[in-house]
């Protein structure tokens, strides 16, 4: 796998559950023990383990885009890669500190979202910053040529 089929792929999975976040039979309520959220519209874990709201949702929609209109090129693919990499990584620590789990009330950081967030910033990595050096000097020079 190369770093245009990981950003053609994560597109089509966030853009898949962000449209299964907005469907009421994929969520279940949110436990009695769950941060509140002041945008608590949609709120609940989809699949029963991961929090999820609106806001949320329209995120993971927005990253599938992005994913998908980056995979058209190696060097788009490369930065989709690397943008996820720090987005993701930012929000895995932002779900370890109370306050910011919640994104100041804004959208569920918490639960198995750290691990699942911690996860894709991994494998982000790889394609971002582990692939070859060749394959994206070769497409900077068919591009050139």
């Amino acid at each position: 796998m190369n770093s245009r089929n990981f950003a053609q792929m994560t597109g089509v999975l966030f853009i898949l559950v962000g449209l299964l976040g907005f469907i009421p039979a994929m969520n279940s309520s949110p436990p009695i023990t769950s941060p509140e959220l002041v945008l608590d519209a949609g709120y609940g874990w989809l699949f029963g383990l991961f929090p999820v709201n609106w806001v949320h949702n329209l995120v993971h929609l927005a990253v599938g885009l992005a994913g998908w209109l980056s995979s058209a090129s190696v060097l788009k693919a490369q930065r989709f890669a690397r943008g996820l990499t720090v987005f993701y990584g930012v929000l895995t620590l932002m779900g370890l500190f109370p306050g910011l789990n919640t994104a100041f009330g804004l959208v569920p950081l918490y639960a198995h979202d750290m691990w699942l967030h911690a996860g894709t910033a991994a494998v982000a990595a790889y394609f971002g910053y582990g692939q070859p050096a060749d394959i994206v000097e070769s497409e900077s020079f068919r591009r050139a040529a």
